[in-house]
């Protein structure tokens, strides 16, 4: 099981990062929330909508020379200004809500994360670093 932990950015604003049940970090969030309330909402946009692209073969792989336009919610394979493969995660309303933090060497690497966030993301702990831990 994955965990989401959400974090507040210097300005006040929220984001978050999932993390796959080896604590390795498979995606962050692609926005900043204004608010924390919209910060979960994109959380359980992720759970929601990743296992389902994967289930129905909803990659973009943007990286080919005439890409298969895929409909949303999606995920999208690209590359990054290194040559790095990256994947995000495009919500049903076109909006991209998570990506990889980090670029892949190989298009496999990168589909494993895209897996990774799959399986990780439904029904995630949800860990809030914005709020003081109990004594």
């Amino acid at each position: 099981m994955g965990t989401f932990i959400i974090k507040k950015t210097p300005s006040g604003a929220f984001n978050f990062s999932l993390l796959a049940a080896n604590k390795e970090k498979i995606a962050v969030s692609s926005q900043i929330y204004a608010t924390k309330a919209s910060c979960k909402t994109g959380m359980a946009s992720v759970g929601k909508n990743a296992a389902r692209c994967v289930e129905e073969g909803r990659i973009e792989d943007q990286t080919l020379k005439n890409p298969e336009a895929k409909t949303c919610p999606k995920f999208e394979v690209y590359f990054d200004k290194a040559g790095l493969y990256r994947y995000r995660l495009i919500a049903t309303n076109g909006e991209s809500i998570a990506m990889s933090e980090d670029g892949y060497k190989s298009k496999s690497g990168c589909m494993n994360g895209i897996r990774s966030v799959a399986v990780n993301a439904p029904n995630a702990e949800v860990i809030d670093e914005t709020v003081a831990p109990k004594e």
